[in-house]
This record gives structure tokens, sequence and C-alpha cells, in this order.
């Protein structure tokens, strides 16, 4: 199969114009598409949320020859490549071994069906039941997606809550700050690091009991608990790996060629 035919599946799924008008409208920074050209065909592919080494070396070991990761494997501009280096050892592995890397990053994140999506559907699960999910904040400039919801869920107390979350998501990392009430019916979620205070201040507008979301900043807690909303905290991994697992799934289907899923379970 060529990469681009591959490249023209996987983007189809979460089109990098989206990453672009979300970065136009909000002044964000993203770094989605192919990043790393080995010039091949792709006749198997790998799918990791991160651009990491063990990513690499699996692809290698499966005869990969092109990976896909939610997070950019190369985010910020680099001025030099050195072999030795935690990232262009990387990139070296992969261009020695004839393996190209797309990264799927905001595009996916905001996409119908994407990451931020999936994180949402996983809590109405673990709550035992609820309402489709709704858009928390403005919709992108042409209305397909969003990012961050706010969403009624099954009745639970927020330590229950907290237990189910740990088995859908697969994590025992998870914090819970009690600074609201006990027992949950509305959800306010955000995927990856989306947590400030204008997304409590808009969770508590729309009557959320809990903001579920990762790497909170401790004056953003210290926000929640003066506001009095409770805080479930995943972590990054667990919280995003949830819907790329699906993403990949959808992906699978879709292709003639073999796809395998790497976990980096440390991180979860």
């Amino acid at each position: 199969m060529k990469l681009s035919d591959f490249y023209e599946v996987v983007e189809g799924v979460a089109p990098k114009r989206l990453s672009e008008e979300y970065c136009a409208q909000y002044e964000a920074y993203d770094n989605s598409g192919l990043l790393v050209d080995a010039q091949t065909d792709a006749q198997k592919a790998l799918f990791s949320l991160d651009f990491s080494l063990s990513a690499v070396e699996k692809a290698i070991a499966e005869k990969a020859t092109v990976i896909v990761t939610h997070h950019p494997a190369i985010y910020a501009k680099i001025g030099e490549i050195v072999s030795g280096d935690c990232l262009g050892n990387k990139l070296a592995l992969c261009l020695k071994n004839g393996i190209s890397v797309i990264s799927m990053h905001l595009n996916l994140d905001v996409a119908p069906g994407g990451i931020d999506e999936c994180l949402a559907e996983g809590v109405v699960r673990a709550s035992g039941g609820g309402e489709s999910v709704q858009s928390l904040f403005q919709e992108l400039l042409d209305g397909s997606g969003a990012y961050g919801r706010v969403y009624t869920v099954g009745e639970k107390p927020l330590d229950e809550l907290a237990k189910a979350l740990a088995k859908e998501f697969q994590s025992n990392r998870i914090l819970v700050y009690p600074f609201g009430e006990k027992t949950v019916k509305r959800v306010a979620s955000y995927c990856g690091a989306g947590a400030s205070e204008e997304a409590i201040d808009f969770a508590l507008q729309k009557r959320a009991d809990v903001m579920i979301s990762s790497d909170f900043k401790h004056h953003i807690l210290a926000y929640a608990k003066e506001r009095g909303l409770s805080v479930i905290v995943l972590t990054h991994y667990a919280a995003e790996n949830y819907g790329f697992k699906k993403y990949y799934e959808k992906i699978r289907e879709r292709v003639e060629i073999p796809c395998v899923y790497h976990e980096d379970e440390e991180l979860l």
C-alpha cells in the first residue's frame, strides 16, 4: 500500500484541517501530519500514543514501515538531529529502518469520535449510563468537532465513580479531590491537559459536579477547591490512550495491511 494512500485513510478520520482551524481560532500550536517520510510503502503499521523508544523498537521488531502516533513525533522546531540524543536517536532509527511516522494530534483530539469524545463516552460507560455527550466549549470553525464536554451520567458516589474509571481506563493511578458534591450526576471532562479556570467556570455554569481531566496545575486545583467543584485526575496517558486505541481499531478495519498496537504500560 502506498504511504500516500495509507495517510489518506488515517487523515480522513481526523482531517488535519481541524488542527489548523483550532490553532487559528485559539492561537494554539500543533504539528500533525506526515512528520517523517522514509520514502517506503506502508507494509505494516504500528500505532502508539507516544513516539517512544519502545514503540520504535517494537516497530523494527514487527517489521512495520510506518508508525502512527497521537502526540507529535516532532513537536517543536528542531535545529539539528544528533545520533545518541533522545529524539535524534529515534528519528535515526526510523530512517535507517525505512519507517515513516505520522502524528495525529489536535485534529484527532477534536474530531467527531475523536479522543476528547471517547474520554466522555468512557466516563458515561463507567458511570453505568447517562445522556449523549454535548459540547462544553465553542465548536470549531466548521462546526464539526469540539474540545471539552459536559453531560449527565449514571448517578454514583464520587469514590465509586473513580473506581469504575480505573477499571474502564485500565489505570490505578487516579487522584480524587472531593471538593464539592460527593454524589456525581453531571460531569465535565477535557482530554489531555485542558483543565483551566475557564473550564471550571463553564463546568459549574453547566451544573457539573466533577471535572475529569489530566495534568492539573496546583493553582487550578486550588481554584476548583474554592469554587466547590470536585476533581478526578487521570494520567494523561490513560485519558488519551483510551480514545487512540479506538482510532487504531477504526483504521485497522479500513486498510489492507497488518496493524499492531503498542502500549507504554508504565504510563497508564
